[in-house]
């Protein structure tokens, strides 16, 4: 094994909102910027495989969003879009590397094209992997009452609720698993080492905060969406895993909002692409950012 694949990223920290947020870096500062967002409930060594692989061609940072991995959580317990988009500005702020490529997954894939919409002259090349939000299908007009009585009370039970202790690591890694069982034993090892943390009692719980569970009372609003997509003048690549609940952005409507889409449906992956079939992920996301 190269020393490459031993050597990893560095903790660094920065500031939003007064909330302390932790990213990590992978050096070659003289490269190109590449910043490499997660998904919701996940953090930032989700990208390790990806990051080994691009390591040498780019300046890879990663962050823990608010309320994951090591990073705090939120004043309030209050997790929105906009405050997620708000902290990926301060550290690219702070960072000054422009204009930076931007790869991100599900949550991560939103912000990535929100940033990438309200500064598209500070992006030079987006990748959201299943990012574009819920499928057109699924999101249903309710009342804004009862979407506001439904979210008051599961931030009251969120509030009751306390978060699974698993009795050792092997426990915690069985129930990564669960979540995706497309993942190799590595993998999930991995991704739970990273993803948890021993308490004092020797028990093992996830890093995130349970508030990040808890869905916005208001809709996603599609206007919007397709507004701020128009608005991206670099090229953008829309991944998909074919074994997703995702639908397809050229078959529903959505990638005709971007001026300039690629969309690439991934045989054999489901949410979490750049994990179930990493080597085809990289086959089509390499040539992408180089071109």
């Amino acid at each position: 094994m190269s020393t490459d694949l031993i050597v990893g990223p560095t903790s660094h920290y920065f500031y939003s909102q007064r909330v302390k947020l932790h990213y990590v870096d992978w050096g070659n500062s003289e490269k190109p910027p590449l910043l490499l967002i997660h998904g919701g409930r996940d953090h930032a060594r989700n990208w390790d495989w990806v990051a080994h692989a691009l390591r040498d061609d780019y300046h890879i940072i990663a962050p823990d969003l608010r309320g994951h991995g090591d990073s705090q959580w939120s004043i309030g317990g209050s997790y929105s879009m906009v405050d997620y988009t708000l902290d990926v500005a301060q550290l690219l702020n702070a960072l000054q590397t422009f204009p930076i490529t931007i790869i991100g997954h599900s949550l991560g894939g939103s912000i990535a094209l929100q940033y990438t919409g309200t500064y598209p002259e500070r992006v030079r090349k987006v990748v959201a992997i299943e990012g574009l939000g819920p499928p057109p299908g699924l999101i249903k007009e309710r009342p804004a009452q009862g979407r506001m009585q439904e979210w008051i009370a599961e931030m009251q039970a969120l509030s009751r609720r306390h978060p699974h202790r698993y009795s050792s690591l092997d426990e915690a890694v069985k129930r990564m698993q669960d979540a995706n069982p497309q993942l190799s034993p590595e993998q999930a090892r991995h991704l739970t080492v990273h993803g948890s943390y021993r308490d004092e009692d020797g028990t093992y719980l996830w890093k995130f905060d349970n508030y990040v569970r808890a869905a916005s009372p208001y809709l996603f609003n599609m206007r919007e969406a397709r507004e701020l997509w128009g608005e991206i003048t670099c090229p953008a690549l829309l991944i998909r895993g074919t074994e997703s609940w995702a639908s397809d952005p050229n078959k529903d409507g959505r990638a005709s909002a971007f001026r300039a889409a690629t969309v690439v449906n991934i045989e054999k992956a489901g949410h979490w692409v750049h994990h179930d079939q990493l080597d085809e992920f990289l086959r089509v996301v390499r040539p992408f950012l180089r071109d």
